[in-house]
């Protein structure tokens, strides 16, 4: 029997070179006689770098691939994220809280999961403090918002790959992270064509028969991967795999990006993404190593585009020349994402905002199912209604939790009002927040395999965003308060202690750029 297997990617960018480079080490491509991963891409198609922030899971991904932390960091520009800081969510600043015109809200969504002893949770005992005099939730639950808000680094120079103390990912320019996987997936015997597609050739049975690239003529393969990004080439406009929009829920289908300078070379770099909240939408703020990356996303139905581009300069700041792109797209995904002999990975599958940098997280999780239930013979699509199951739950929950950042809130615009209706919310998202009046989400709420987020990032998004759980009758149940509140003293000295140990980000962005980590300035 010929168990050949050839696989075909078309697309490069992120999507296209991380599939490549993580099946050609899973599937152990370079000592297989028998598989052959080849990648084609257009070297006209430029990236769209919209997701240039991560999730923590890109650690465990890099080092899989063998990629060394210090030098991924050098060549991207990258820095470390720690999480995400939420601004006027809740209300917008000159409404200010019961309308006095002058505060701000803010919230912070760390990386860190909270603080628990014996397998309890201290959750319900921040429940129950005082809200006029209790720490923000984040705060008073981990060290990490104290860290990042003192600008200081979640790791030292002298520990190594991929550890540290505290949970984090990254910011890094997308078009130089794509060469750096691109130059590793080479490595692990990926073959590399550059050209144009120009045609999609189907057999009787509906599946693809062969490629048509105007550089190399035909391309046959077993299974073709579709990273071709919006214009979905395979998935979409060959095998017309249908797409649910999302548009209903998460009502933004516009972003406005572009790259700014520090103000000065010594400026902090902020190790955590800022989410601003505007009257139709939200605007990022990135600290890359020599830039911030900053863009505006807004609802074509609330605003137009020159009242996007007056807030995105409005943001910035007068003084600062800016040519932001423009982006147009319709959050959703493809309920069939594997059809035949074609799976579709990054925006060919699906797209959603980049509120909670799930963009590159999205691929990741399909490539890893993909190496999993990669079939070495019989029917090429036999994982394809598993995989289907599998990522379309994923995008659906995905879409859930980034539904709870907006439904909250009580600024009064139309837009904000909009998203406070149940109707625009998934009817799981309406009874969950029904029962979490009474009780904070637990890990019995979801189903691992299926989840991007766990029970304690909605946590930091419910109390964050000020959201009311009442415990008081059955404050009795909850006895441990002298023990709870040693707790909380202790996390609130581990913090201060961690701001004084670890380094400031910007000293450890640059430290890594010169000499790597160095296991020399270890402590003795």
């Amino acid at each position: 029997m010929d168990r050949r297997r050839r696989l075909l990617i078309v697309g490069g960018g992120t999507a296209g070179w991380l599939t490549a480079a993580y099946l050609a080490k899973s599937l152990r491509v370079a000592e297989q006689a028998h598989l052959e991963i080849t990648l084609l891409e257009s070297p006209d198609v430029g990236i769209i770098g919209v997701g240039e922030a991560t999730f923590p899971t890109i650690r465990t991904t890099l080092r899989f691939l063998g990629i060394d932390e210090a030098r991924f960091i050098r060549e991207t520009s990258a820095t470390f994220k720690q999480g995400i800081r939420f601004n006027d969510w809740a209300w917008a600043p000159r409404e200010g809280k019961g309308g006095d015109g002058g505060e701000r809200h803010q919230y912070f969504h760390p990386f860190e999961a909270p603080f628990s002893t014996d397998g309890a949770s201290l959750a319900p005992y921040w429940l129950l403090q005082n809200e006029a005099t209790r720490a923000p939730f984040a705060e008073a639950m981990t060290i990490q918002a104290r860290v990042a808000d003192a600008q200081r680094a979640p790791k030292r120079p002298h520990e190594g790959n991929f550890s540290g103390p505290l949970n984090y990912a990254y910011h890094f320019d997308a078009a130089k992270l794509a060469q750096v996987l691109a130059e590793r997936a080479r490595e692990l015997g990926v073959r590399h064509l550059q050209g144009l597609l120009t045609g999609v050739e189907l057999d009787a049975t509906g599946a693809i028969d062969h490629v048509i690239c105007a550089e190399h003529g035909r391309l046959d393969a077993d299974l073709y991967i579709d990273c071709t990004g919006f214009h979905a080439e395979l998935i979409g406009q060959a095998l017309k795999a249908p797409f649910k929009s999302a548009r209903p829920i998460l009502f933004a289908d516009r972003a406005l990006a572009c790259k700014i300078p520090y103000d000065r070379p010594d400026a902090p770099i902020q190790s955590f993404t800022i989410a601003t909240a505007h009257e139709a939408g939200w605007t990022w703020d990135i600290g890359l190593n020599g830039a911030r990356g900053v863009g505006t996303v807004y609802s074509s139905d609330h605003i137009d585009d020159d009242r996007a581009q007056a807030i995105l300069r409005g943001y910035v700041g007068e003084g600062v020349e800016i040519a932001p792109r423009a982006l147009s797209f319709e959050a959703g995904y493809r309920t069939k994402q594997w059809v035949k002999n074609c799976v579709a990975v990054g925006l060919s599958a699906g797209f959603l905002e980049p509120l909670e940098s799930t963009g590159v997280v999205l691929i990741e999780a399909a490539v890893a199912i993909i190496a999993e239930l990669f079939p070495h013979n019989g029917p090429i699509s036999a994982p394809a209604f598993r995989f289907n199951e599998l990522m379309t739950a994923r995008f659906d929950n995905i879409i859930t939790f980034l539904k709870l950042h907006y439904c909250l809130s009580q600024r009064t615009e139309p837009f904000w009002r909009e998203n406070a209706d149940p109707a625009s919310m998934p009817e799981r998202l309406v009874d969950l927040l029904e029962q979490w009046r009474w009780r904070p989400p637990t890990r019995y709420d979801f189903i691992l395999d299926l989840e991007t987020f766990a029970f304690f990032n909605y946590q930091y998004i419910l109390y964050g965003m000020g959201f009311k759980t009442d415990l008081s009758p059955g404050r009795s149940e909850f006895p441990d308060v002298a023990a709870a509140d040693k707790l909380f003293a202790k996390i609130k000295s581990f913090g201060e202690r961690a701001t004084h140990d670890l380094p400031s980000h910007r000293d450890l962005i640059a430290q890594i750029n010169r000499f790597g980590f160095d296991r020399s300035l270890e402590p003795a």
